[in-house]
C-alpha cells in the first residue's frame, strides 16, 4: 500500500516535517510504501475558475499540482501536513490541495486521509478543520488519533520535545494503516458503496 504525504511548510525539515516523519516510521514499520513531497517552498498559484480542467482533465497551470495528480489517484492514503499561519494553513499548501481536488476527476471514495498540524502555541484546532474538509467533501475517511493531530513547536527541530504530539502521530500511522488495510479488504469483499447520481441545488434559481 501507498501514502503520500504532502509537507506544506517552506521549511523542508521544520516542525511540519517531524511530524510527518513520525508517521513515516510507523508506516515503515508496517510495510506502508511512504513519500513525502515539499509543496511549501513551491510557487503554486490560487485556482481562477476556469473550469478548463472539466475538458482537459488537468489544471490549466502545468505546475506540480498536474505532477501531483497521478500520485495522488495512485495512493492509498494521503496526509497533510501545515504550519500555523494566522490561524489557517500556509496559504501555497491551500492554494495546491485547491487545485489538486478541484481538477483531478477521478473517484476518491475511501480513499484515507489525515492532516496534521504544527504550532508555537494557537491555532491548531482551526487549521486542522480546514485541512480536513477536502476529505469529507469528496468520500475520504478521515483517519484519527488519541487526540486532534496537532504537535508544537516555533524552531525547527522543537516539536521533538513535544512527546504527546509526537505520540500522537505514531498513533495516527497505527490507525491509519488500520483502517487503509480494513477499507482493502473490504473492497474486495463487497465493492465500493453505491453511488446516487448527484443531486445539484442552486440557491439562487
Amino acid at each position: 500500500m501507498k501514502v503520500l504525504m504532502i509537507n506544506g511548510s517552506p521549511h523542508a525539515k521544520g516542525n511540519t516535517y517531524t511530524a510527518l516523519h513520525e508517521m513515516e516510521k510507523i508506516f515503515a514499520e508496517n510495510c506502508i510504501d511512504t513519500e513525502i513531497v515539499h509543496i511549501g517552498n513551491q510557487a503554486v498559484r490560487g485556482c481562477i475558475a476556469c473550469y478548463s480542467c472539466a475538458k482537459n482533465g488537468k489544471c490549466v497551470f502545468n505546475d506540480i499540482v498536474n505532477e501531483m495528480a497521478p500520485k495522488f489517484e495512485a495512493c492509498d492514503g494521503l496526509v497533510i501536513g501545515s504550519p500555523v499561519y494566522y490561524a489557517s494553513a500556509n496559504a501555497t499548501l491551500i492554494a495546491f490541495l485547491d487545485r489538486l481536488f478541484y481538477s483531478t476527476h477521478f473517484d476518491k471514495t475511501m480513499k484515507v486521509g489525515a492532516s496534521v498540524v504544527a504550532a508555537r502555541r494557537g491555532g491548531l484546532s482551526s487549521t486542522f478543520d480546514e485541512l480536513n474538509k477536502y476529505f469529507t467533501i469528496t468520500g475520504m475517511p478521515v483517519a484519527s488519533s488519541q487526540y486532534w493531530n496537532s504537535i508544537h513547536g516555533r524552531k525547527p527541530g522543537e516539536a521533538q520535545q513535544d512527546a504527546e504530539g509526537l505520540q500522537t502521530m505514531r498513533t495516527l500511522a497505527r490507525n491509519m494503516t488500520f483502517l487503509m488495510k480494513s477499507i482493502a479488504l473490504g473492497k474486495k469483499a463487497y465493492g465500493l458503496p453505491e453511488k446516487e447520481p448527484f443531486e445539484r441545488t442552486n440557491f439562487i434559481r
